[in-house]
């Protein structure tokens, strides 16, 4: 790793955490850790599709879905209307553009979430953004030890 954020800017570091600790208690759990694992894999942070992936499946999150967030839009049976419009939702506020936060994204994620749900919505994705890019600016890679074996 480059340098430790936590330990070099510790109060940025900490801002961000509390934006990580509002969108933990703020998104249902299961669409917290789909979101974060797309947004990862979409911003090739192996750092942040590890630590997702294993704490999907620590909620219980299916191994099958988990594997399927990848190519979600060619896996749809296995998610449901609200997963799908979150990935959606993140895979659109993920890769910003013109094009990309359209009108039918957001109206079909509103048809599942109201205005609060909405927003804590998009401030997950925007966290798990900043994630990325700190783990992978840092060089940040999946622990493997003791307590992180690889199985």
């Amino acid at each position: 790793m480059r340098i430790d954020m936590s330990r070099t800017n510790k109060l940025g570091y900490a801002a961000v955490i509390g934006l990580e600790a509002y969108s933990r208690k703020s998104v249902d759990t299961t669409l917290y850790e789909l979101l974060k694992l797309r947004a990862s894999i979409l911003n090739g942070c192996g750092f942040c599709v590890d630590m997702h992936a294993t704490d999907g499946a620590k909620h219980g999150i299916p191994q099958r879905k988990l594997h399927a967030v990848a190519a979600w839009q060619h896996s749809r049976s296995l998610f449901d209307e609200r997963e799908l419009a979150v990935l959606a939702l993140t895979d659109a506020v993920t890769e910003l553009g013109p094009t990309t936060v359209t009108d039918e994204i957001w109206n079909a994620a509103a048809q599942h979430f109201d205005e609060g749900e909405l927003g804590a919505l998009v401030l997950a994705i925007a966290t798990i953004n900043v994630w990325n890019r700190i783990a992978i600016a840092t060089e940040m890679e999946p622990p493997v030890d003791d307590k992180h074996p690889v199985e």
